[in-house]
Formats: structure tokens, C-alpha cells, sequence
């Protein structure tokens, strides 16, 4: 089974933005909605809903940007 950075999509109300992907980069965001549906029995009907999942995981993970917000936070 592969292990994927992303589960479940959570229902959230999302703040439209408008965003130009270059073509190779949505195909594939395609394979990774398709590859999250069959791992997680979740159909993935529309792959932009991935975009904000990615990004959020992405900061979280990104730690020169956790201790930015650290040092903000302490200011």
C-alpha cells in the first residue's frame, strides 16, 4: 500500500482563489486524486480540492516557516 502525504478530504468552506497550474503539474494532481481515491475509498471528484490539503501540509511540514511563525508570534 502506498503511503500518502494526504487522507481524507475534510468538508470545509473553502475562500475561492483563482490559480493557473502549468499543465504537467494538474495531470498530475489527476494521478494523486485518483491514487487518494483508490487508497482511501474516497471518490476525489474534483482534484483542485487537493490544492489546499497540499498546501497546508506542506507549511506544516516546513520548518524554516514553523519557526518564522515562532518568532512572529513572540514578538
Amino acid at each position: 500500500m502506498t503511503k500518502l502525504k494526504l487522507s481524507a478530504i475534510p468538508d470545509d468552506r473553502p475562500v475561492k482563489i483563482t490559480v493557473e497550474l502549468p499543465a504537467a503539474v494538474h495531470r498530475d494532481l489527476v494521478a494523486y486524486a485518483e491514487l487518494l481515491g483508490r487508497e482511501t475509498g474516497q471518490t476525489v471528484a474534483d482534484p483542485a480540492k487537493l490544492i489546499a490539503p497540499m498546501i497546508q501540509r506542506f507549511m506544516v511540514t516546513d520548518r524554516a516557516f514553523a519557526k518564522s511563525r515562532r518568532v512572529q508570534k513572540s514578538d
